[in-house]
């Protein structure tokens, strides 16, 4: 009985483990998990602290693949850069998918683009125009040499070879053509041509393209950049998308990886609050704002102190502000100005020069401001509405000190010996010459003419005060 027992027990032992041995190795890939993480609008210092935070929680927690879904005009470099070097860095694969329809990667999206590990574009999207835009900010084309056309065709401007060999000989004897352009157009263009190169080599897309972006600011067409090697894929909707990379090897973090996305769970990542906090106070226009609003705080704090409620904000919206321009380009002549406008408009508040200090700092805000940004990028403007609505409001600020400053000046005096001048008084004793008059509750010495003579109980008005002594006269009769 005992043996059949045992038998039982071992029976049901290795039908379990055989039953658990099965359902392990026969779904290696359940449980594979996607994260979606969309960016829309310019590149930017709060969308790059977004995607990294994001790319780095996806490590964490044993994601299979991140997809940046991407509509973007460019960006800054910075953000740009810090963005590229998370993708590099990152063990997760991401796939950069420029969608939906209509959608574009231009700029700093081209670079991310090739940065990424998978690269995809919806229909009707396109990539390109990568030139760095504080070079040809004036809309003016760029002054350098044209790259060879990556897709073969013939240069513009190009002869039929006869004539090419016909001049061979004239251009060999003719100095070689030297760039245009700055020094410094010459180094910013030749970086971004050498960094995106880069990527194009470690990913093994079109190169010569790459460069051709960078220099004619060339763009292309979904269909085109598939046809070109610029981007691997090309997929109506993410559905697709996820289907058309089942499978694929991809090198993330220096390891073979091998894409799992059929029947994965697709989770899209939310902004939090970090994420609109730092898009609100990165834009200019709320950084300025911000670091006149600290600015006017304590000057409001300072002017009547012990309220307590200017230095808060004051001091609440100069870290803000001073924090929003550290992660932003900016001129430090520019920033020089602002604060130099901002202490002048302190001094008139406190010493009123009628003026002088007043004028000159809003002239000196208003230049400061204009030249801030160290950056063409239209989002990363500050609006000509804004500088003038902040100037408007520094002019009405000095003319508010400089009238209160007035008014100071003609207003009598409120207290000591000067605030009697033009009372009345009362006679103490007879006298003639100097006596006694007793006023706002105090007797004082008083002298007058030695013509009058003034009786106790007489009342008088003071005229006028001789260092302790009061000069007193008859009050004037009313006319009828």
């Amino acid at each position: 009985m005992s043996r059949s027992i045992w038998r039982l027990v071992l029976a049901t032992l290795l039908v379990g483990g055989a039953v658990s041995f099965a359902s392990e190795d026969d779904d290696p890939i359940t449980g594979s998990i996607v994260w979606v993480v969309e960016l829309d609008g310019a590149i930017g210092p709060a969308s790059a602290d977004y995607f990294t935070r994001a790319l780095a929680r996806a490590d964490d927690e044993g994601v299979n693949l991140l997809v940046l879904r991407l509509d973007t005009p460019g960006g800054l470099d910075k953000s740009m850069r810090d963005m590229i070097k998370a993708i590099l860095a990152s063990r997760v694969p991401v796939a950069t998918y420029v969608a939906p329809n209509g959608s574009r990667a231009a700029s700093a999206g081209t670079y991310i683009m090739y940065a990424s590990h998978i690269a995809a574009m919806a229909p009707a999207t396109n990539i390109g125009s990568s030139t760095p835009v504080s070079i040809g900010g004036d809309g003016s084309p760029l002054p350098f040499p044209t790259a060879p056309d990556p897709l073969g065709g013939p240069e513009e401007g190009g002869g039929d070879s006869e004539q090419e060999e016909a001049g061979a000989e004239e251009e060999s004897d003719a100095p070689a053509a030297q760039p245009s352009g700055t020094a410094m157009d010459r180094k910013v263009v030749n970086d971004a041509v050498s960094y995106i190169k880069g990527l194009a080599e470690l990913r093994g897309r079109n190169v010569e393209w790459a460069e051709a972006t960078v220099r004619d600011a060339a763009n292309l067409t979904a269909q085109e950049a598939l046809e070109s090697n610029v981007i691997d894929i090309v997929a109506d909707d993410l559905t697709d998308l996820l289907e058309a990379i089942d499978g694929r090897t991809v090198n993330a973090g220096g390891m073979d990886v091998v894409v799992r996305t059929s029947d994965a769970e697709v989770e899209f990542i939310e902004p939090d609050w970090r994420y609109e906090l730092l898009g609100v106070i990165t834009d200019p226009n709320v950084a300025v704002f911000l670091l006149m609003i600290g600015f006017y705080g304590l000057i409001f704090e300072f002017y009547s102190p012990g309220v307590g409620f200017g230095a808060v904000v004051g001091v609440i919206c100069l870290l803000l502000g001073a924090f929003a321009l550290q992660m932003l380009p900016i001129n430090y002549a520019g920033l020089a100005l602002i604060v130099v406008g901002l202490g002048l408009l302190t001094m008139e508040a406190f010493t009123p020069s009628f003026g002088v200090f007043g004028v000159g700092g809003v002239i000196a805000f208003v230049v400061g401001a204009i030249m801030l940004m160290d950056t063409d990028l239209p989002a990363y403007q500050i609006s000509k509405p804004v500088i003038a609505a902040l100037a408007a409001l520094s002019v009405a600020l000095v003319v508010f000190v400089l009238g209160a400053a007035v008014r100071a000046r003609r207003a009598r005096a409120a207290s000591g010996k000067e605030s009697m001048v033009g009372g009345r008084a009362e006679v103490v004793e007879d006298f003639q010459g100097k006596g006694r008059v007793r006023a706002f509750g105090e007797v004082w010495q008083a002298e007058a003419d030695v013509d009058q003579v003034f009786e106790k109980g007489t009342r008088v008005t003071i005229a006028a005060f001789d260092g302790l002594t009061a000069v007193v006269e008859k009050p004037q009769a009313k006319k009828d």
